[in-house]
């Protein structure tokens, strides 16, 4: 087997190049589908791990899928794999032999958590000891030992913990999901110690996009604030709006996982934009956005809140600033109208299947 699976290519000028292969798992999620066009444009091969599912679940990758056959052309390919799945790990890692791997998969719902703990852990935790234990054997056996690893943190493993959060705050988590994540945390540590691999966990606080998933509550405010301001909904049921967040731009954080493996020694970073708001600031900034009063619209339903509560996480990024470089780009307002605008264009396509009477109105009060 090779030791390497970098590959050279000719450019339009015919000139040699060199391109790296990354191997992503969780590509069809929000990170996932950032972090792929951000490879694709520096001109990595990108190979993506999926579930198998009856429905597909590609949509945020479908603009830059290529059919597989156009080989000079489909730079991005996709395989069924799980995290549940020790051996299809080991399989995808042998056949790709990749030079990065992104473990960004989970199931990263906080609230569900609750709801399904022994799965969440079987993916959260055990899923990224699986990962790594793979890429320890293929490193162990091919001799490829510059291949780098990046996990994915979250803030919620700091909990309770009072802010400012930083590399050397304590964890003290307060959801299965976040356990889950701080033992995958400590496997990663313990496998770079151990074993030496190139290994980066980025602890990165809350980050969101339009491609955020629907039941998470930056998107589900912006969703609701689409409909109601086109008249498709109402009211907007939430649980505790008084929480504080860090909240930043998807886009902006996957260049700082990738920027972690790009260093010459593998550590740890908090990744944030160092600025906090409530649940009710980012209902007061989207609802204001298309002038309209949140109060108007909103119903603060007890079953949305959690059984243990995170109240207050707020990031000290201080040390990816220094060591990496990086600060983020969008700010928080920016990032509330950019998910507003996008979501008011889904309601007006919503609207259309709704006049034409392909769609109930009336699904949302």
């Amino acid at each position: 087997m090779s030791t390497t699976a970098t590959t050279t290519q000719e450019n339009t000028n015919g000139e040699k190049t060199t391109t790296k292969v990354a191997l992503i798992t969780g590509i069809t999620g929000q990170d996932g589908s950032y972090l792929t066009e951000f490879l694709l444009k520096k001109n990595y091969q990108v190979h993506g791990l999926i579930r198998r599912s009856s429905n597909f679940n590609t949509q945020r990758i479908n603009h830059i899928y290529i059919d597989p056959h156009n080989t000079t052309k489909a730079l991005m390919k996709l395989h069924y794999a799980d995290l549940t799945d020790a051996s299809s790990l080991r399989r995808w890692i042998d056949t790709i032999a990749p030079d990065e791997v992104y473990n960004l998969a989970a199931q990263s719902h906080v609230a569900v958590s609750f709801e399904i703990p022994d799965y969440t852990a079987d993916v959260v935790a055990t899923g990224a000891l699986r990962l790594l234990e793979a890429l320890r054997s293929h490193i162990a056996e091919t001799g490829r030992t510059h291949v780098k690893y990046y996990q994915a943190g979250s803030s919620e493993m700091f909990g309770s913990t009072p802010p400012p959060q930083s590399e050397t705050t304590p964890f003290h988590p307060r959801s299965p999901y976040a356990v889950g994540k701080v033992a995958a945390h400590w496997y990663t540590v313990n496998y770079r110690e151990a074993y030496g691999i190139f290994a980066c966990n980025g602890i990165l606080f809350n980050h969101e996009s339009p491609r955020r998933g629907e039941n998470f509550v930056t998107r589900k405010i912006t969703r609701a604030v689409g409909r109601i301001k086109i008249g498709l909904q109402s009211k907007l049921f939430l649980g505790n709006i008084q929480a504080s967040r860090d909240w930043g731009f998807a886009g902006d954080y996957v260049e700082a996982m990738w920027m972690m493996l790009q260093q010459d020694k593998p550590d740890d970073y908090v990744v944030a934009t160092e600025d906090s708001h409530t649940v009710e600031e980012f209902l007061e900034a989207a609802f204001g956005y298309v002038g309209l009063n949140w109060r108007d619209h909103v119903v603060i339903d007890k079953r949305y809140f959690r059984p243990a509560e995170v109240d207050n996480l707020k990031g000290d990024a201080s040390k990816a600033k220094q060591v990496l470089g990086w600060t983020p780009k969008v700010g928080f307002q920016q990032l509330v109208k950019m998910m507003v605008d996008e979501d008011i264009e889904l309601a007006k396509r919503e609207k259309v299947l709704v006049d034409a009477g392909y769609m109930d109105a009336q699904q949302q009060p």
